[in-house]
């Protein structure tokens, strides 16, 4: 879909509204240059601006296609390809849009392929007719537009990935656990704008070193290459920042699980003892309970049951106590837990 499509010339835009293709083509030729914005177009209209403005197929091929990293291209008719990738933030879903602008460039004529919806260009089209001094510079100015508010449209992105990180720091170290996948998203979308911002440097130092820019435009130019260089060190810090998070979360849940698992062990030690404790008095009342002739008739009295029944019982534990105790797994005393934990015991050497 023809966004817009206007004609300048002498610093000014020549006429109200949008033109048709033909139109602009014929405008080309009569001086000044024509920026023609184009958002999602499909195969066919493509192939219209490619036959009218004689775009390389190998370039149209390229607007096509959607690009994980900037990149600027030189052909032979003279015309440049350069592809910016474009951001911005979700505050609902606390996600990063990105889009795509792809920039032929030409002596004579300007054309913007935007795709996604996170490329508008209205706002640098504005800014550029706000300033005829640059216009009067010729196409290369449009490329000035693009890239400053390309590059300003990341600031918001940097300060909502910032918020969102310090969010996750908060809760990672008061000690709680963070959702690993929300660090893990984190990254992955910090990743994903590094990827959009770190290549667009060399575009835009390319084009400082090429000399193809018109000198009153290098000030202009380097301002916005100089503000990119510093949301590259802040998302690449952001990334960096992300991996210790990770990292930092993986380890408190390394100490959560090694609480649970100190709190099981000392729940199975003291189930160990006490059905130790048990095993030999269920050996001792079983003995007892066959009711023999010699046991019947020799616990006749008081005496004899308390001696062979009580201390049959007592024995066994007094014996197991004193095992357990050498062996330095007797129950741990109120004195020896601390937190809920018992203290190591340091055996005798």
């Amino acid at each position: 879909m023809i966004v817009d499509c206007a004609h300048y010339r002498d610093g000014r835009r020549q006429h109200e509204g949008a033109m048709p293709l033909e139109q602009a083509a014929a405008h080309c030729k009569r001086g000044g240059f024509v920026w023609l914005g184009v958002f999602e177009p499909g195969p066919e209209e493509l192939a219209r601006v490619r036959e009218v403005f004689g775009l390389h197929e190998l370039a149209v091929e390229d607007a096509r296609t959607f690009h994980l990293r900037p990149k600027a291209e030189q052909y032979e008719d003279g015309t440049e390809l350069i592809i910016l990738r474009t951001a911005r933030y979700d505050d609902e879903r606390e996600e990063i849009d990105t889009g795509e602008i792809s920039v032929f460039l030409a002596e004579h004529f300007v054309i913007t392929v935007r795709q996604g919806i996170a490329s508008e260009l209205h706002e640098a089209r504005s800014r550029l007719e706000s300033r005829p001094e640059l216009l009067k510079t010729g196409s290369a100015s449009t490329l000035w537009a693009i890239f400053d508010q390309v590059v300003d449209s990341y600031a918001p992105v940097v300060e909502e990935l910032e918020r969102d990180i310090e969010e996750i720091e908060a809760t990672v170290f008061s000690g709680a656990v963070a959702p690993t996948e929300r660090i893990y998203f984190l990254r992955r979308e910090a990743t994903d704008f590094y990827r959009a911002v770190h290549p667009l440097l060399a575009v835009l130092g390319r084009r400082l070193q090429s000399g193809k820019s018109p000198s009153a435009l290098v000030p202009y130019i380097r301002d916005v290459h100089d503000h990119l260089l510093l949301v590259n060190e802040e998302v690449a810090a952001q990334r960096d920042l992300l991996t210790t998070v990770l990292e930092a979360n993986i380890a408190v849940i390394s100490v959560e699980q090694n609480k649970i698992n100190l709190r099981q062990s000392a729940t199975m030690e003291r189930l160990t003892i006490l059905a130790s404790v048990f095993l030999p008095l269920s050996f001792v009342v079983g003995f007892f309970g066959q009711n023999f002739d010699w046991l019947v008739g020799h616990i006749t009295g008081l005496t004899a049951f308390l001696a062979l029944t009580l201390g049959g019982l007592l024995l066994p534990c007094l014996m197991l106590y004193v095992w357990l105790r050498r062996r330095g797994h007797a129950p741990p005393s109120a004195s020896e837990v601390t937190d809920g934990f018992p203290r190591p015991r340091v055996k005798d050497v």
